[in-house]
């Protein structure tokens, strides 16, 4: 459970840095975050600050032990569809391969914290039953 629980809140922590730090700009309207997902992608200004305000919302579930297992399903599920939209987006410009490969990455990422979820709380349920 030790290996499992460590390699689970690592990958969680990475995935959520990365959402945080990407949603940022959006929330604050940095001009440069504009530019790129306004300009370049064309996201609606008022959609871009309201996804960044799920995204931080969603990372800081995932991070924090006492929220439902239900509430994660939905933030993990919202960061897939999130994702991958972003990169069909990029797909979608015209962008090449080497714009959007990254994403696959982040896509990795996300899966790996899921099944790691799933396999902590797999764990865990055996762990309470196999006890009297």
């Amino acid at each position: 459970m030790g290996r499992i629980r460590i390699l689970y809140w690592t990958v969680t922590v990475l995935f959520s840095a990365f959402i945080i730090a990407t949603s940022f700009g959006g929330l604050v309207k940095d001009p440069q975050a504009i530019a790129y997902l306004h300009d370049h992608l064309g996201y609606p200004v008022y959609f871009i600050q309201w996804i960044s305000v799920w995204k931080i919302i969603g990372a800081v579930a995932l991070l924090l032990p006492f929220v439902p297992t239900r509430i994660k399903e939905w933030a993990y599920f919202g960061f897939l569809i999130d994702l991958v939209t972003g990169m069909v987006s990029f797909i979608a410009v015209g962008d090449p391969f080497a714009a959007w490969a990254p994403m696959l990455l982040f896509i990795t990422l996300l899966v790996a914290a899921y099944l790691l979820h799933h396999r902590r709380l797999a764990l865990r349920a055996a762990g309470r039953s196999a006890t009297p």
